[in-house]
């Protein structure tokens, strides 16, 4: 071999003897001293890779409905319209009214209210021979309206008892016996508690006192005493008053104090014997016992301002705008179509509600600059209708009555959206797991008829869109 030739050769083959300095080296040698992490990452590569995903193990023996599958929309349509019933129940309220109201979207408001008389004594056996005087004493919780003028309590006697165990009708006909005494109410203060006394005539205290063998009261509890007592001897009075060019709105309590409690509204007969002896005998409204009472109400749209007043009321169209009122005024009938179908859809078969809320925007007027985002109902309330084939009635959401007030919500978000929201997760629940369909899914928004504010809401077609936000989990 010529030497030309072998040292070119052997000089290329000695580039790779081990020698520091050379860098070629220092790859070479890296890469057999990691060679064997790359071996056993690569066997643990293809392990995974082979390995099938523990979500998926036995997929094919399994039916698709175990699958767990959660969704949610927004974009329900929800349709809203402007009821009202003459007829509402009233019996026992915690809040009586008397006057009248006006509103410029809502009209006249009118109320008044039917009260029974506890006689706190019995008077069988007193000796007064005439009657001096007689004081209503009462005590006003709101008044609104023109205080200045003068206003006139009417008082009319029923003829029929009534009773705490009757249901009684807002726009109840009242028998009356004829008897009636119309009395001054004296100046009453704005937006305060009044506490006022009303002086009436001495014919009123005679009426009540003319029979002394009548002047005693029974022990409701006592099922055995079949007597008549003062109830049936004086069934009540029917309070109201007189219309007037400059109304006033006043509420009160004839509601029972309960046993310990102190009443606030009441008559007091002052009388004496015949040696000149003084006594008083009070004839309470809101006693320790259950005294039975309605409220009475009639609301005349007719007198609302032009160009605010309520144009569809009960006639089916789905307006822009739809009304909650006090008083047990006009509501609002929220129809969701989709929950029919989602209940008679087997795909919803086994579906557990996560969420269901209802967004319903209130209506700001700027017209007179009114923020009514200050002068709103606080809470709004969701009802249903019970069907049980032979009867209607209403219940309150178990969102409200079982899960609670918190939960429910129902108030207004006076900050970012001007709505209220309402949770009716509960309610949806039971209403796809109820096989009789006694739950229904006609939804009433109403009001207390204690409710301080009316409220006025966007509705159907209304550029702030009502929302029903629903979120569930399909098993």
């Amino acid at each position: 071999m010529r030497a030309s030739t072998l040292m070119p050769t052997m000089n290329f083959m000695t580039r790779f003897y081990r020698n520091p300095i050379l860098p070629g080296r220092l790859i070479s040698e890296n890469i057999l001293k990691a060679l064997p992490i790359l071996l056993t990452a690569g066997v643990l590569f293809i392990a995974t890779a082979c390995e099938e995903n523990p979500s998926k193990i036995g997929a094919g023996l399994l039916p698709g409905s175990d699958y767990v599958t959660i969704k949610s929309t927004d974009s329900i349509t929800v349709k809203s319209y402007t009821m009202y019933s003459d007829s509402v129940r009233s019996e026992n309220p915690a809040i009586s009214y008397l006057g009248d109201m006006w509103d410029p979207y809502f009209g006249t408001t009118t109320g008044g209210f039917v009260s029974q008389l506890w006689l706190n004594t019995n008077m069988t056996n007193e000796d007064f021979i005439a009657v001096d005087s007689v004081k209503l004493y009462l005590r006003l919780l709101t008044v609104k309206g023109d205080t200045i003028s003068k206003h006139t309590l009417k008082m009319s006697e029923i003829s029929q008892r009534i009773y705490d165990s009757l249901p009684y009708y807002s726009n109840q006909t009242v028998p009356l016996t004829g008897d009636e005494w119309n009395v001054e109410l004296p100046t009453l203060r704005a937006d305060t508690i009044n506490d006022i006394v009303v002086t009436i005539p001495n014919t009123f205290g005679e009426h009540l006192t003319r029979d002394k063998s009548m002047l005693f009261m029974k022990d409701s509890s006592d099922k055995k005493i079949i007597l008549p007592d003062f109830r049936s001897y004086f069934a009540g009075l029917s309070f109201q008053l007189d219309p007037s060019a400059n109304p006033v709105f006043v509420s009160l309590s004839v509601a029972s104090v309960g046993s310990t409690g102190t009443p606030v509204d009441y008559f007091t007969v002052y009388t004496h014997n015949g040696v000149q002896v003084s006594s008083s005998y009070d004839f309470l409204l809101g006693a320790r016992h259950v005294t039975p009472s309605f409220n009475l109400f009639k609301h005349d749209f007719s007198t609302a301002e032009a160009g605010k007043k309520i144009q569809h009321i009960n006639d089916g169209y789905a307006d822009n705008q739809s009304y909650l009122q006090n008083m047990n005024g006009v509501y609002t009938r929220i129809d969701i179509p989709f929950l029919k179908a989602m209940k008679s859809d087997p795909n919803f078969k086994n579906v557990a509600i996560n969420k269901a809320r209802l967004i319903i925007p209130f209506v700001v007027d700027t017209t007179k600059e009114i923020i009514f985002a200050k002068t709103i109902p606080s809470i709004v309330y969701l009802r249903y209708i019970i069907n049980t084939g032979y009867k209607h009635y209403r219940q309150v959401v178990q969102d409200y009555l079982d899960v609670g007030a918190t939960f429910y919500d129902g108030k207004p978000d006076t900050v970012t959206s001007m709505s209220y929201n309402i949770n009716l997760a509960a309610y949806l629940q039971k209403y796809l797991n109820d096989a009789t369909d006694t739950i229904t899914t006609d939804l009433e928004l109403f009001l207390l008829s204690t409710s301080e504010y009316n409220a006025i809401l966007a509705a159907n077609k209304n550029h702030r869109r009502v929302k029903f936000e629903f979120t569930y989990t399909k098993f």
